[in-house]
């Protein structure tokens, strides 16, 4: 896969792709990271699987958890969005960069790197893939460690959070 130019500018840590969207097995975490990877079936048969690769690459995963997305519909290459997090009257700004894509017949999704601002430093992927027999699966994975400035002494408070968030996110496809 080629990377454009500047794809690493600006993000907060230097392990860009580490979450390797592409790859069926993740076994590789760069030290100093947490790292967290779970599959969950929100799906069977060929309907499912084309709605649910059309709505992984849409950012369905996070709107369906409870995210605005401020920037690109569609996760690509290169994209720079804002992920936005309500809590309560507040609205929390995530900038973030789609760092991998991943579009095959069997298996499809993306990864997103952070950018200053955002609450952690590290990556996130949500990939679909089919089995044989047709089943659909989710794929989370993610790299983090404590964002920069106030954000590190929030960094326990972020974790909370995270866990609810990814709790979401293995119900945001269920079909």
């Amino acid at each position: 896969m080629s990377k454009p130019s500047g794809l690493h500018e600006g993000l907060t840590y230097d392990a860009v792709g580490a979450t390797a969207p592409a790859e069926r097995s993740w076994t590789a975490a760069p030290a100093g990271y947490r790292r967290y990877e779970t599959t969950t079936c929100v799906g069977s048969g060929d309907d499912d699987w084309a709605w649910a690769s059309m709505a992984v690459l849409h950012w369905a995963v996070k709107t369906r958890s409870g995210f605005e997305i401020d920037g690109a519909e569609r996760a690509y290459l290169g994209g720079d969005v804002t992920l936005l997090a309500r809590i309560g009257p507040f609205r929390l700004r995530e900038p973030a960069r789609v760092v991998a894509v991943v579009e095959e017949p069997s298996r499809c999704g993306f990864a997103y790197g952070t950018r200053a601002g955002h609450p952690v430093c590290g990556e996130e992927a949500f990939v679909v893939h089919r089995s044989a027999d047709g089943s659909v699966w989710l794929t989370l994975r993610s790299l983090t460690r404590p964002g920069a400035g106030a954000w590190r002494l929030a960094f326990p408070a972020v974790l909370v959070a995270q866990l609810w968030y990814r709790r979401r996110y293995q119900r945001a496809l269920l079909t």
